[in-house]
């Protein structure tokens, strides 16, 4: 590709920087043109695909959706500046480099998804916070993937540029404009198709390969069919073996993706996996039930219920405040296992339980699978259940907008995911506490599920302060498991290690409540950490 007239350097050398001269198309010079940019066009696509698949795997499987976005971006756009840089030593080459990268490209991002889940499944060291992360080996992982996957989106941008200008040459800002332009509207499609169209129809695993055969076959024909002259023989060769070769590995994952799923799952589950769905919301596990084996309920990977101890934690939220005075009127946020609304319907005063679930395929199951409807006592069957399918802060808001008395509770049961996790911030905020306190009667109370003591005080003790700064009065306590030795519920993840072994909760009302259970309070009061401020929506206190 080096012109054999241009200047050489002193002592006769060819410089790699020589320009080849405009490049031997098959097509015009426009056409080639347009090929090139909807080649920039697709592998863009592609490179941010790889990109959210990345965050949106690495927020599920450790869970603070900000901290692993932070991480994975910041890595890979650092790693991009390092590829472009590295990429302008394959310029002489450009072709035969681009379609180099392009190949590993599309097999290091395609398989991506299964490796990390992979790594999840059969090591488990993915638990824990950010602060350890050059402890596990699954974190090293998502940052090599991160930082590789980075290099290459990176090295393309120099490559395309050489590319383009082989063709018909122009100012360097025209060339620069084009490229980008073509290049985020690419952007843009792949970080519109992946929540919407490959994340729900395909899935993770499968999203993330059919994304690598896209990716290989654009950066293939490209160089092959526009740039083929730019390659000597044995170079069309081994690019059209690579091609080949990464195709033939992505069709064969894709092949067998479903029966790796289900190893993984059991890997990570056990082997009694009864029920495995992806909502929409999110991923729904069933195990055991049957044969006398307790049932276990997990979502997005976290156990959210074991029949072994779940009786303990839901009677320990929901009686200390239905017993303390009126509970005609009930509102459980979130309790989409009906596990709560079973504790409440115990009360014969009871007259309406509203249950505030995002997620109604949760509530379907909780209706319609033999095992989860014996265990919550059938409680969606009951009249005087009423299901509202929404987020609880806008059913809140919602709610608390009339100011009529028929939109006041007696009582408001907060039985919501872990306030760690990122997704369930805005549900542990001073904001979201002073929506409930207005849906609240005179004497109403809210409790509220505040995470582990013992593991994380300083997050219950925020949650405390959050409900107190919202204009509530407050009495903390503490509920230790039983029988399994550690404690399931909203903030267990999967395995008993490092799990849990109490739960925090949080009694509220306008006036001094009243708490049945003195030994829980005094437990709790143990831990007291006193001065914390409140979270909020733009101050959120809970990470880490």
């Amino acid at each position: 590709m080096i012109d054999p007239h241009a200047p050489a350097p002193p002592g006769g050398a060819p410089s790699p920087w020589s320009d080849p001269g405009p490049a031997r198309l098959p097509v015009g010079p426009a056409t080639g043109r347009f090929l090139v940019l909807a080649g920039v066009f697709v592998c863009a696509a592609c490179g941010l695909v790889y990109e959210l698949e990345l965050v949106a795997l690495a927020s599920y499987l450790i869970g603070d959706s900000v901290t692993q976005a932070s991480v994975v971006l910041s890595v890979m756009v650092f790693a991009m500046g390092i590829g472009s840089l590295l990429a302008k030593r394959l310029r002489c080459r450009a072709a035969a480099a681009f379609g180099a990268v392009e190949a590993l490209l599309a097999l290091v991002g395609g398989c991506s998804a299964m490796a990390l889940y992979a790594a999840f499944a059969w090591t488990g060291d993915w638990t824990g916070d950010w602060g350890g992360m050059w402890e596990g080996g699954s974190r090293h992982l998502l940052v090599a993937f991160s930082l590789t996957i980075g290099l290459l989106i990176g090295a393309e941008v120099p490559l395309l540029m050489e590319l383009i200008q082989r063709i018909r040459r122009q100012d360097a800002g025209g060339a620069v404009a084009d490229l980008f332009a073509a290049d985020y509207v690419g952007a843009l499609v792949g970080g519109l198709a992946f929540p919407f169209l490959l994340l729900p129809q395909l899935g993770q695993l499968t999203g993330a390969l059919i994304t690598g055969t896209v990716n290989a076959v654009a950066g293939g024909a490209l160089v092959l069919g526009l740039f083929r002259q730019d390659l000597t023989r044995r170079g069309r060769r081994l690019l059209v073996v690579a091609n080949l070769v990464v195709l033939a590995l992505l069709a064969s994952a894709a092949v067998h993706v479903d029966d790796f799923e289900r190893a993984a799952r059991r890997a990570v589950y056990g082997q009694d996996v009864r029920v495995a769905l992806q909502t929409g919301v999110q991923e729904v596990v069933l195990t055991g039930g049957t044969d006398g084996r307790p049932l276990s309920l997990f979502l997005d990977g976290r156990l959210r219920v074991s029949g072994r101890d779940e009786r303990r934690y839901h009677e320990a939220l929901v009686h200390p405040a239905m017993r303390n005075g009126p509970h005609a009127r009930v509102l459980v946020l979130g309790g989409g296992d009906g596990l709560a609304a079973r504790e409440v319907l115990r009360y014969a005063g009871v007259r309406r339980v509203d249950v505030a679930e995002l997620d109604a395929a949760l509530v379907r199951l909780a209706r319609t699978d033999r095992a989860l409807s014996a265990l919550n006592g059938h409680a969606f069957r009951d009249p005087r259940v009423r299901v509202i399918t929404a987020d609880a802060f806008a059913l809140l808001r919602e709610t608390g907008e009339t100011g009529e008395t028929r939109d006041t509770y007696d009582v408001v049961v907060s039985d919501l995911p872990d306030p760690g996790i990122t997704a369930s911030t805005k549900l542990y905020s001073q904001e979201f506490y002073g929506l409930a306190r207005r849906v609240l009667a005179a004497d109403g109370r809210l409790v509220v599920h505040a995470g582990p003591v013992a593991s994380r005080p300083r997050v219950f003790w925020t949650v405390d302060a959050t409900v107190r700064a919202a204009g509530l009065r407050t009495v903390p306590y503490r509920v230790g498991g039983r029988d399994s030795g550690f404690a399931a519920g909203p903030d267990r993840t999967t395995g008993p290690a490092g799990a849990p072994r109490d739960w925090g909760f949080v009694l509220a009302s306008r006036t001094a409540p009243v708490l049945s259970l003195p030994g829980a309070a005094r437990a709790a009061e143990h831990t007291r950490l006193s001065g914390l401020p409140a979270s909020t929506l733009v101050h959120p206190r809970y990470a880490g």
